[in-house]
């Protein structure tokens, strides 16, 4: 499905317009820490005509068939895009971790490190993130690095999206 621009998006938003829609794929999450496994991913972003982006993401560990097995990471949160090509996502996790990512944008192109990260007093270790995503022959494709649980910032996860619907 090509990707068309919404009349109703605010212009501000155009730098981030090719994040809008819905995706559906795999990846694989792994750290130091855990075993490496195969997930599923799906994500939502929507506007509502004002200059930010809804940021929607719900995962779930996979079998070596592709069967779900349970869920895994729950994201929410918006994409705030600035003037000269600078952006910032705000992320909320139901684990007890707020983030605040500040980045660059290009054209198909996001990368973004945690400028802050607040944890609840039971939430596990985490410190620090990276993440790249692009816009690459119609897919989203993205990946995350984090310093957590005494590592320091390695790679955790990547997936490639297609976009549905």
């Amino acid at each position: 499905m090509p990707f068309e621009l919404d009349p109703t998006m605010h212009p501000d938003l155009a730098p981030l317009a090719w994040l809008i829609g819905h995706w559906e794929g795999a990846g694989v999450v792994g750290y130091p820490t855990i075993e490496s496994h195969n997930f599923g991913q799906e994500v939502s972003v929507t506007h509502d005509g004002r200059p930010f982006l809804r940021w929607e993401s719900q995962s779930w560990l996979l079998d070596e068939e592709g069967n779900k097995v349970r869920p895994s990471g729950t994201e929410l949160g918006f994409w705030r895009p600035l003037p000269d090509n600078e952006v910032e996502l705000l992320l909320t996790h139901p684990t007890g971790i707020v983030e605040m990512y500040a980045g660059t944008t290009s054209p198909a192109k996001i990368e973004l490190r945690t400028d802050g990260v607040m944890r609840s007093p039971h939430a596990k270790e985490y410190n620090a993130g990276h993440r790249l995503y692009g816009y690459v022959n119609s897919n989203l494709m993205w990946a995350m690095d984090m310093a957590a649980m005494g590592q320091s910032i390695t790679s955790h996860l990547s997936a490639e999206l297609k976009r549905v619907g």
